[in-house]
């Protein structure tokens, strides 16, 4: 029969002579829980890695990348990209294979024409890469060319390659599908480029619309692990459909997987709002930047790496001002204004924003949440912050409530005051207790508000169907992010 205390292993009817001494871990953590947070990258890969496509693979290194999935891969550039900025958040891959049967390359048809009158050096800008190429006075047009190429293909890491024929070079992306659209190729970025005299460059794109490999096989390979940031190197719609229907399931109170997907989308401030209209999720981000010569799968894995890097040491701390140290800025005429920018923010699109020197920081992240199921706007699940947020004090609920009544009986408060202390039972106030401690700590590291409010609006009541259930409501008052100060200075003369 039960004792007068609740033992785990020593038995109540244990009649053998000696001092038994059981080990109970359960309430050693009475802190505030660290909740393992890890990252997902998804793209494609080449044929010349090592890791199969949808074979989850964990990161420890920049070279990973290159190594497992190919060099010059998408999947190696965001590697490389997410471990500069976030080395230390546990961090996955898994690839994808070009589209079967193979879709489009895209290219950029690169002629040279003229010939040089003085020696000099090309400076272009490949996929974000800086390249430099030498010219001699004299030099023809085909044999600049021929350089060119060599220097190209002189860099594996590129995701590009090239071949010449006269004066003419083909730069071809290594992955099929639209993805390879965005591959830019310029020259005379930075103050103070120019060409060698006697010659001229122009580029013309071959874009390909067959849509990009489907993210199916992947969602279903990770199906049993949690992410908490998932930067994609897609923003087609079909993709980013299927992704968010994915963490859709994974937010919901059984599941409690807070997986967030982040992705990067090129195009013109309209085009940007437009796609930012039709999107509808609190678990996808997309970063809207026009003309900007770094790939946007560099852009989705550092702005995502850079953003979980901040959110697992505070999710309410607000991202403005993270710096992205692989993405170039776009020329001063394709940078978004301050009031394009507003207009993105309003319709899902989050903000990057560069300074004098062109060095890019994160300006907003938001969801791409904009109306609740009846149409209505919802500001509720908008930024980021807040969803992170209330995802922590989900977690800590939780796992308070796992620490304070493990495998514990359940009655009601009558049974207080009767109730042998060292008893293994939860009753309604005593659960509501612990939520309130739990509170009170989140309320200390600036995660919520106004506790008085929290004990007034907390219900905890037996379940009426089932008398091994616990019914609670919580409301807590979530901090938000100081971001805007408006001021009116009405001076005297």
């Amino acid at each position: 029969m039960p004792d007068n205390m609740t033992f785990r292993t020593i038995p109540s009817n244990w009649r053998v002579p000696g001092s038994y001494l059981e080990i109970d871990n359960s309430r050693a953590m009475a802190g505030l829980p660290n909740p393992t947070r890890r990252i997902l990258l998804i793209g494609q890969r080449l044929a010349s890695g090592t890791i199969q496509k949808s074979t989850l693979t964990q990161i420890t290194r920049p070279t990973d990348g290159a190594t497992y999935f190919g060099r010059g891969s998408i999947l190696a550039g965001m590697v490389a990209a997410t471990v500069k900025v976030n080395p230390t958040t546990e961090c996955w891959a898994i690839a994808l294979d070009d589209i079967t049967p193979a879709g489009g390359f895209a290219t950029k048809v690169l002629t040279v024409t003229g010939t040089a009158t003085e020696s000099g050096t090309i400076a272009m800008v490949v996929a974000g890469v800086r390249l430099t190429v030498g010219v001699t006075n004299t030099q023809t047009a085909a044999n600049i060319a021929t350089a060119i190429a060599a220097a190209i293909n002189g860099n594996g890491d590129l995701p590009v390659t090239a071949t010449v024929a006269n004066a003419i070079v083909t730069i071809t992306a290594r992955m099929s599908g639209e993805v390879g659209n965005d591959i830019d190729v310029r020259w005379n970025y930075y103050t103070g480029e120019s060409l060698p005299a006697g010659i001229t460059l122009a580029v013309v794109a071959t874009n390909v619309n067959g849509g990009n490999p489907s993210l199916l096989d992947a969602i279903a390979a990770i199906s049993n692990n949690s992410f908490t940031t998932i930067a994609m190197a897609y923003s087609d719609v079909a993709n980013m459909t299927a992704m968010e229907a994915e963490l859709v399931g994974r937010w919901g109170g059984l599941d409690m997987r807070s997986g967030h997907v982040f992705t990067a989308r090129y195009g013109t401030a309209a085009t940007l709002q437009a796609y930012g209209a039709a999107r509808n999720s609190p678990h996808s981000t997309v970063f809207g930047l026009n003309g900007c010569p770094t790939p946007p799968w560099i852009v989705a894995a550092q702005a995502a790496a850079a953003a979980e890097f901040s959110g697992g040491n505070d999710p309410a701390i607000p991202f403005h001002g993270l710096v992205l140290p692989d993405v170039l800025a776009p020329l001063e005429r394709q940078r978004f204004t301050n009031t394009e920018r507003n207009n993105l923010l309003f319709d899902g699109i989050s903000t990057i924003i560069f300074d004098q020197s062109g060095v890019a920081a994160i300006e907003q992240v938001i969801t791409t949440y904009q109306t609740n199921s009846s149409g209505v706007e919802d500001l509720s699940l908008l930024k980021l912050n807040t969803k992170w947020t209330l995802d922590y004090i989900r977690q800590t609920f939780k796992a308070a409530i796992a620490r304070d009544y493990p495998n514990a009986k359940l009655a009601g408060d009558d049974v207080l005051d009767q109730l042998q202390e060292g008893q293994a039972v939860a009753t309604p106030r005593l659960i509501r207790d612990t939520l309130i401690g739990e509170a009170v700590k989140l309320q200390r590291i600036g995660l919520i508000e106004d506790m008085e409010g929290f004990k007034k609006g907390i219900i905890v009541k037996r379940s009426d169907a089932d008398p091994d259930r616990v019914n609670v409501i919580l409301a807590p008052n979530v901090v938000n992010q100081f971001e805007v100060l408006a001021a009116s200075i009405q001076f005297k003369i």
